[in-house]
């Protein structure tokens, strides 16, 4: 398996940063201009690194059949991945953080493994390596190419300003995380406009579903709300991204009001966020809700395997959500029959969003991706180049 080119996915949407920097208190913008600046010297932190910003060449590295998590402390600067605190199978240390690391890396390995038999991220073995504690303040989550990366949220702030706690307090974003590294070398979905809000609702779908099943609780039973803890009690909101309505998780006069459609009639069309890659991604996410919900039970026995299929041996680097729809429904046939219930609810789902799919997909009539483009990465569309002059003010 060879590597797909890979940008530094972001858990927090660059849009939320930018609210609180225009409309938070003295300490709250000084502390978003801060993560701000951060994210923009997250090149820095590649080149840090050691070896390339990207999984190394798969066909190089011996299969593992063993789970290996690793957790380090970056102690609160940027030289990953930091000092080695807790490696598989040792005893939980008196750091939150380091075990919930450790944690939702299992539950995010344990659905892989255990429901589609995938063996971690490329599916060979491959550690699991965390970092908590970046920097001072962090408000992100992000995967390299190589491992995974938390801050600690608004921890420096005093309570009355703190928005964010630290993030790996919700297992749903280290599965989200997790997950950009599945899609990096499988469909190499690029980031931006469509293709990149369906690599973002991947990681929404199968962060949510990390959630689910750890906790064992059906589609019906779930809330489906993804970054669920993630807001301090100052905010008004109940999480980053509602799945089951879009754009009603938050509405806070410091981070703004949720922006998510979720149908296409409300489709974003914008240059900032990479073309709307946290922005559009509720259509799909409100899909698969609708397709989890129409089949009922467990949502990662049959609608997450349909969407896993089809990212392991359909998608592609361009693939838009006209594009997706098709796939899973034709994915959705294959698996459970065409004409069957499995398969009318993926119809049903992506029609709820606006999508409509034919009955003529298929082998007979395979979708056929074109030639990819160039790929840019979240951090040169993380904000747009007037908003940084206006807010430093160069």
């Amino acid at each position: 398996m060879c590597l797909r080119s890979n940008p530094t996915h972001c858990f927090l949407p660059p849009f939320v940063i930018q609210e609180i920097a225009e409309n938070g208190t003295p300490a709250q913008q000084a502390h978003a201009r801060q993560n701000m600046a951060s994210s923009w010297q997250i090149r820095s932190f590649r080149a840090a690194t050691t070896g390339a910003d990207s999984i190394i060449e798969q066909d190089d590295v011996a299969v593992s059949t063993m789970e290996e998590r690793l957790i380090y402390d970056a102690e609160f600067g940027s030289i990953l991945p930091g000092r080695l605190v807790r490696g598989e199978g040792d005893p939980p240390t008196a750091d939150v953080a380091v075990n919930e690391a450790y944690d939702g890396a299992g539950a995010t390995y344990d659905l892989y493994k255990d429901v589609y038999g995938r063996n971690s991220i490329d599916d060979r073995g491959m550690p699991l390596i965390s970092s908590v504690h970046y920097r001072i303040g962090y408000d992100n989550a992000f995967w390299t190419g190589r491992q995974m990366v938390y801050g600690d949220g608004d921890e420096d702030l005093p309570p009355q300003d703190r928005l964010f706690n630290r993030f790996t307090i919700s297992v749903d974003v280290i599965g989200h995380e997790l997950t950009h590294g599945v899609t990096q070398l499988e469909s190499g979905l690029l980031y931006s406009g469509q293709p990149g809000a369906l690599n973002e609702s991947i990681s929404d779908i199968f962060g949510i579903l990390v959630k689910q099943y750890e906790l064992g609780i059906t589609a019906a039973e779930s809330n489906w709300i993804i970054g669920e803890g993630l807001f301090t009690k100052n905010v008004n909101g109940v999480g980053i991204r509602s799945m089951k309505e879009p754009g009603t998780a938050y509405n806070d006069p410091v981070i703004g009001v949720d922006p998510q459609p979720g149908h296409m009639r409300d489709y974003v069309n914008t240059v900032e966020d990479a073309g709307g890659v946290h922005i559009n991604s509720g259509i799909p996410n409100r899909a698969f809700y609708v397709m989890a919900m129409e089949m009922g039970g467990n949502a990662w026995e049959k609608a997450g395997r349909i969407w896993y299929v089809t990212l392991r041996d359909k998608l592609y680097a361009t693939a838009d959500f006209t594009t997706a729809a098709q796939l899973t429904f034709d994915v959705a046939g294959d698996l459970y029959g065409r004409g069957s219930l499995e398969q009318q609810a993926v119809r049903t789902g992506w029609t709820a969003v606006g999508l409509e799919v034919g009955d003529d997909g298929g082998e007979d009539n395979p979708v056929e991706p074109p030639d990819p483009p160039a790929q840019t990465g979240c951090i040169e569309s993380f904000l747009s180049m007037s908003f940084m002059q206006r807010l430093f003010g160069r």
